[in-house]
């Protein structure tokens, strides 16, 4: 062990050779001096493991250490477990040499020692590997709680604070200029057991997503797709409600876009699926973002509906809603409704004295369509809200 012990350094310098050669590139000389001092070291200790195991595992300890440290730098772990297997190598033909030069006829007796020597670089190799997998899983862990906190500040509306964009751009991979869209998806029919399959990226599109208590919310990389391609990939997933926002050109109006994706979920109402976009809703959305001025139209257009009989009154509703579906076509209505034309014209009539307001009056016609938004999305004229 003396002599063995003498012939470290020259050990470490075949052991650098080796693993450079198998690597096939040359290494700065300051990177090389780093490499022959941790062969340096890891070779005592496996000389001491293996020819004096009284001593403690040291070795175990320091393989430990070298696979915390080659996943901190990124490295493979290949390359570590390759360099303890020519670690076991180069101890081996040094062992062999230093018998066989002071007691040659001991040699046949290393062949019974070598299931030793392998079964202690085996141990070592095992201990850096796991080592290497728990730092790289705590790093990784440590990786996506850093991404899902920006992510969470970007949505959050924190685009503008010191360090976060840039700190965004690296850690999401995103551009700070771009094309991006919110999705905010109700949980309700996740808690009530018919699961949301979350889209994978593919199409030009990719999905950052995170969970909300009663929400899952998601950061669209649209790329060069639209929002149409967006819903074409969400509505065979969505089961509930859904809301996307506008297109935003930065990630610093993300938390513009996610406040649009909830005032477009808001306006859903229908059973069912239903994913609605703000673009496409914007006088139902101005509705949901003014509750209070919502209910004061609502009673102030909608509010003698309250004094008739109920059936009749949603017969009304029914036959306004369809008429508007119609661009305002009688005929269209009645053919939806199955009734007579006349009486979508009578009931039109009907609704005009209700609402005191004429239908054929642009600004009128707006306040009654308003009207009829808050209805349904706040509530009915008969419970005391519009």
């Amino acid at each position: 062990m003396r002599k063995l012990a003498d012939r470290l350094p020259q050990l470490a310098d075949r052991l650098v050779n080796e693993i450079l050669a198998g690597e096939g590139q040359d290494r700065p000389a300051e990177l090389r001096a780093d490499l022959w001092e941790l062969s340096h070291i890891g070779l005592g200790h496996g000389i001491e493991a293996i020819l004096d195991p009284s001593r403690g595992r040291a070795d175990l300890r320091w393989a430990e250490e070298l696979g915390r440290r080659r996943a901190e730098q990124g490295l493979p772990l290949d390359q570590l477990l390759r360099s303890y297997r020519l670690a076991g190598c180069v101890f081996w033909e040094a062992l062999v040499e230093a018998v066989s030069e002071e007691n040659p006829e001991h040699v046949p007796l290393l062949v019974r020692n070598a299931t030793l020597t392998w079964h202690t670089i085996d141990q070592q190799s095992t201990a850096a590997a796991e080592a290497y997998h728990r730092t790289e899983y705590e790093l990784l862990r440590r990786s996506e709680e850093r991404v899902q906190a920006i992510v969470d500040a970007l949505l959050e509306g924190r685009g503008t604070d010191p360090g976060l964009l840039p700190a965004a751009t690296r850690a999401l991979g995103l551009p700070a200029q771009g094309r991006y869209a919110v999705v905010v998806i109700d949980q309700g029919e996740v808690l009530g057991g018919r699961g949301f399959s979350r889209p994978t990226d593919g199409g030009g599109l990719r999905f950052i997503w995170r969970m909300r208590a009663d929400t899952q919310i998601a950061v669209v990389d649209l790329g060069n797709a639209d929002l149409d391609d967006l819903v074409e990939v969400l509505r065979p997933r969505v089961y509930g409600h859904a809301g996307i926002s506008p297109v935003v050109e930065a990630l610093a109006d993300l938390g513009k876009a996610r406040w649009l994706a909830e005032l477009a979920l808001r306006t859903c109402r229908e059973p069912g699926a239903e994913i609605a976009r703000l673009d496409r809703r914007l006088p139902d959305a101005l509705v949901v973002s003014q509750p209070e001025l919502a209910e004061r139209l609502g009673r102030g257009v909608l509010g003698a509906f309250s004094q008739i009989n109920p059936a009749f009154r949603d017969v009304l509703i029914s036959t306004l809603a369809t008429w508007l579906e119609c661009d305002g076509s009688a005929s269209k209505a009645a053919g939806r409704l199955y009734c007579h034309h006349n009486t979508v014209l009578n009931r039109l009539r009907r609704i005009e004295q209700l609402t005191g307001r004429s239908l054929n009056r642009p600004r009128e016609l707006v306040e009654v369509v308003l009207a009829l938004s808050a209805l349904k999305l706040v509530g009915r004229p008969d419970d005391g809200r519009p």
